[in-house]
């Protein structure tokens, strides 16, 4: 105890240097995040926070403030007085005459100022992929994993520090979404065009946007319509045959009210059989989305409502291309056809009071309808949820101390599914009715929130901690508590530190049907859902505990910003659902964690510009994964022991050519075993190390842009990603020991084109 006084009393001690705070806006009031705030002719600046706000040391020897911003003009303040709050305007648009760069932002900012270990991607960080949709915005990110969940449907799932995307909460501009249903292929309802920036958060995150969050957050800004952004249009097509066209317009009808409109349609309708095993590489895909959001403005009230419909139509399984397949005499072709439709609407109103000095109150609203008529072979899935959340939020400080904040708030979460569920079992003996089991639950979640942020020592020292009480109807009580601490020992250091817990519901079928494009059933603590689907009731809430620490340096070498970032997160689960495939081949087992399961992560992270205008991102990730199953700890199957990463990102003076590269290196790691099968049907206990490899080039132009370029270069893949692919009706069929690519060498050119506002 005493060594906590001690240090307690050396940072009191510290010295401290004069600050300047303040906050940077558009002219639509609108806060700008990821802005660079210097002081001319020194090496000390900073970036803004999502609120746009700042902090930022004045120097003796500078009173020039230089704030800059792209796509908007640069501006410069005389600040001769210390400790001062600042708040900034900046006008939007540039001449290409007029651009003087001073320092290149990274694509992907990390926000220094906040408590939490937030990462913002920008717009410029997702152009330099193809980025159709977000399953596809991580690809030159070292914390975030994409891989498809299995070879047939086309599913994709995220991983974030060495766990499912299922223990990462997804949120739509800090609203849950993409649950239940979604989860699946919730990655491709979000067109890449349509995304302004992507904010990644690790460990557990604030307490004002629920308690699912156990690895992690992530959340996607969509462009809005009081951006300056008045037309854009994006064409793509690859040699695969896929076609997409995205575009969005806005309507600005006075300084308070305007509107914007979001189109998308992407079509998949070649097929393909590149390992020639019968079986379409990725499913023929139609898929339709269509936006529209409003919004409302002036000094004291701030609205924002639209909604948003998806039609998506996914067709897999046996192709006759090539004639690789072999039709079953009495069974045809196996199939996988998957109909989804999705409609969204959203609201959000806030109130700035007036009143009180920096108070404000908001509520956030969105609802959701998700239908899916799924088959798998002779399997079928159908299901609805019909999804709401709503959230009050108030904002305030204590007495007149801007540095000492609370919110406190209510919620309510209301989830309602009805699933239709057929799963016949075939060739070893079971007499199972191939009828439909319907299976309904509604989950009923008011819950209250209360969250303290303070500063001290001149904002290097931040305190963010909170606690939610939610009380489910199913499940009962559920307390939350969480904390983030962030220390400063000078401009260029930050040091984060965070601890919390996380619970979530397990969706059994929602989150895994497409398991069911294999032949083993689905089996809940050894008994066969088919026969009694009351046993769902019987698993527990999965609740884990998640630790992390960070530490972000910046060094000056040879004129140019060296950022090491250093992370380091620690998951226990308390409870889980195991979903155990390998215990025995024909069976998927689920049921609560008897034993161990934790995830550790490391991870370091260098950026530099290694000469003017060529940036240079390296990464390693070490994953330490197990899980107790079937009462063995084991490494978690499926999940790779290590993932390096180097990108290279080149753009030409005046940037009228940008070029990008990027590499990845994917550890090796263990596979599911197959307790029984037959040993020609086995696969390999492990994987092996393999290397994925994409370009990019654009040319820039005044009002568009064209880009082209190749994933997969080294046109690597999984050999045979089906087991026993060419009897897709015997019990030994299976399609989800997916651990690499399932697409070769893909080469792509798409146009870009956009139209600002005129004054």
């Amino acid at each position: 105890m005493k060594y906590i006084f001690l240090i307690f009393f050396c940072l009191l001690l510290y010295p401290v240097q004069a600050k300047v705070k303040g906050v940077v806006k558009d002219s639509a009031g609108e806060p700008l995040p990821g802005a660079n705030v210097a002081w001319g002719n020194t090496k000390i600046f900073t970036v803004t926070a999502e609120d746009g706000s700042f902090s930022v040391d004045k120097p003796k020897d500078s009173e020039m403030l230089v704030i800059s911003y792209i796509g908007f003009e640069n501006d410069t303040i005389h600040v001769d007085s210390e400790n001062v709050k600042l708040e900034i305007v900046l006008r939007e648009g540039l001449s290409l005459g007029e651009v003087n760069v001073v320092r290149r932002r990274f694509g992907t900012t990390k926000l220094r100022s906040s408590a939490m270990n937030v990462d913002i991607i920008s717009s410029a960080e997702l152009s330099r992929a193809a980025c159709c949709n977000l399953g596809e915005s991580f690809v030159t990110n070292p914390s975030v994993d994409v891989s498809y969940s299995d070879a047939a449907t086309g599913a994709k799932q995220i991983k974030l520090l060495g766990l499912s995307g299922t223990y990462v909460q997804m949120m739509t501009e800090n609203m849950p979404n993409f649950r239940g249903l979604a989860s699946l292929y919730g990655l491709t309802y979000i067109p890449g065009p349509w995304m302004s920036a992507i904010s990644v958060s690790k460990g557990t995150g604030s307490v004002i946007n629920g308690y699912e969050s156990m690895a992690g957050q992530i959340s996607v800004d969509y462009k809005k319509p009081r951006d300056p952004e008045l037309l854009s249009a994006n064409v793509f097509t690859s040699s695969e045959g896929m076609y997409e066209f995205n575009s969005n317009f806005s309507i600005k009808f006075s300084d308070k009210w305007s509107t914007m409109f979001l189109l998308h349609g992407d079509w998949m309708e070649e097929p393909h059989d590149g390992n020639k095993d019968g079986f379409l590489d990725m499913p023929e895909k139609t898929q339709y989305n269509v936006m529209n959001r409003w919004a409302y403005k002036d000094d004291t009230w701030f609205l924002q409502f639209g909604g948003k419909f998806i039609d998506e139509e996914r067709n897999g399984g046996q192709t006759t291309h090539g004639g690789h397949a072999q039709v079953d005499e009495n069974y045809g072709l196996y199939k996988i056809g998957i109909d989804t439709r999705r409609y969204e609407a959203f609201l959000k109103l806030g109130y700035l009071m007036p009143q009180y000095e920096n108070t404000s109150m908001a509520i956030l609203v969105n609802y959701s309808d998700h239908t899916q008529d799924s088959y798998y072979g002779p399997k079928m899935y159908n299901a609805g949820q019909k999804s709401l959340f709503v959230n009050y939020i108030y904002q305030s400080i204590f007495g007149t101390n801007p540095s000492q904040m609370y919110s406190a708030g209510l919620s309510f979460n209301y989830d309602k599914y009805d699933e239709d569920f057929r799963d016949p079992v075939f060739n070893y003996g079971e007499d199972i009715s191939t009828d439909f089991i319907n299976m309904k639950r509604e989950e009923r979640v008011p819950g209250a929130f209360f969250q303290y942020t303070g500063e001290f020592l001149d904002q290097r020292f931040i305190v963010m901690a909170g606690l939610r009480y939610d009380y489910h109807n199913i499940f009962g009580s559920i307390w939350t508590p969480r904390a983030h601490i962030m220390y400063k020992p000078d401009e260029f250091t930050s040091i984060k530190a965070t601890f919390g817990r996380g619970l979530r519901t397990p969706n059994i079928l929602a989150e895994n049907s497409y398991l069911l494009a294999s032949a083993a059933n689905f089996y809940v603590n050894g008994e066969l859902l088919g026969k009694n689907p009351a046993l769902l009731d019987d698993l527990k809430m999965e609740d884990s505990w998640n630790f992390g620490a960070n530490v972000n340096r910046k060094f000056e070498v040879f004129g140019r910003t060296l950022n090491i970032n250093l992370d380091y997160y620690h998951t226990k689960f308390n409870d889980q659902v195991v979903v155990d495939n390998e215990t025995a081949y024909n069976k998927v087992n689920f049921y609560n964690l008897d034993g161990d399961s934790y995830s550790n992560c490391y991870q370091v992270e260098v950026k530099y510009e290694l000469i003017p205008r060529l940036e240079a991102t390296l990464a390693y990730r070490y994953n330490d994964v197990k899980t107790t199953i079937n009462g063995d700890l084991k490494r978690t199957p499926l999940t790779s022991r290590y993932k390096g990463l180097v990108n290279l990102s080149y753009f030409t003076n005046l940037k009228k050519w940008q070029f990008d590269f990027t590499t990845q290196f994917n550890g090796s790691g263990r596979l599911p075993e197959q307790g029984g099968i037959a040993d020609e049907y086995r696969v390999a206990s492990r994987f092996d190390d393999f290397q994925i490899m994409n370009a990019q080039v654009t040319k820039y132009f005044r009002l568009w842009s064209i880009y082209a370029g190749c994933e997969n270069i080294g046109d690597f893949t999984q050999k045979n990603p089906i087991v026993n692919s060419h009897n897709p009706w015997s019990d030994t069929f299976d399609s989800s020991k997916v651990w690499g690519p399932l697409h070769g060498r893909k080469f792509y050119i798409g146009l870009r084109f956009a139209l600002d506002r005129k004054g």
